[in-house]
């Protein structure tokens, strides 16, 4: 499954199952594992294929295996989710591959367990955002405080403090200012900031003060 943010929203990317059962109803992307294929070989050649997209970030989240998801056949699913700057792909991977994103507070039935998975995807995407700057994945290179919030609210599923969240984030120290604001919102604008990797890698722990306590 693909998590993308865009407009202050978390998204998720669907497609139209093209096979019975449940054809053209909504559907998480997937594909079968080759003969000479890992499944970590597999996601990525099923992502490129299904959406073009390649060097995103990835990660496997668990196998579904209940013996009757599929009506048809005993089947096993390997779950990942992926992690992108909408902006970047927005109209390659809807002009060319036909997908749609979906808000995730207004996604429609999909099939099988495949709203499961997106819940189990969420869960494990809070709790490692927790630990590691995954979220950054879905935020353009140059992005303001009030982008990070929102996002980060999203994620959670929660509200936080304008201003404690401000000083806490910058306070880190693991942001690099910019000169340039963005000034789409109002006339006084919000500087841009970048997010400073190396020292990020040094001190992750950091960030945990600013997520409420959440549990895989």
């Amino acid at each position: 499954m693909v998590f993308g943010f865009d407009d202050g929203q978390l998204k998720i990317l669907l497609v139209k199952r093209g096979l019975e059962p449940e054809i053209n109803k909504w559907c998480l992307m997937g594909g079968f594992v080759g003969a000479e294929e890992t499944p970590d070989d597999a996601a990525n050649h099923v992502l490129k294929k299904l959406t073009g997209l390649e060097g995103v970030y990835l990660e496997q989240l668990r196998v579904y295996g209940e013996p009757k998801r599929d009506p048809i056949e005993r089947t096993l699913s390997v779950g990942y989710f992926a992690l992108i700057d909408i902006q970047k792909y927005k109209t390659q991977l809807i002009d060319n591959y036909q997908a749609e994103w979906f808000l995730i507070s207004d996604m429609p039935k999909l099939i099988f367990d495949h709203n499961k998975m997106v819940s189990d995807a969420r869960k494990a995407l809070r709790y490692k955002a927790s630990l590691h700057p995954i979220l950054f994945e879905m935020l353009p290179k140059k992005f303001t405080i009030p982008q990070l919030q929102t996002l980060f609210e999203q994620v959670n599923d929660t509200k936080v403090d304008t201003g404690n969240f401000s000083r806490k984030i910058t306070s880190t120290g693991l942001l690099i200012k910019l000169e340039e604001k963005d000034k789409s919102s109002s006339k006084k604008g919000a500087y841009y900031f970048k997010l400073d990797k190396k020292k990020y890698a040094a001190n992750s722990h950091t960030f945990l003060s600013l997520i409420p306590s959440l549990k895989p």
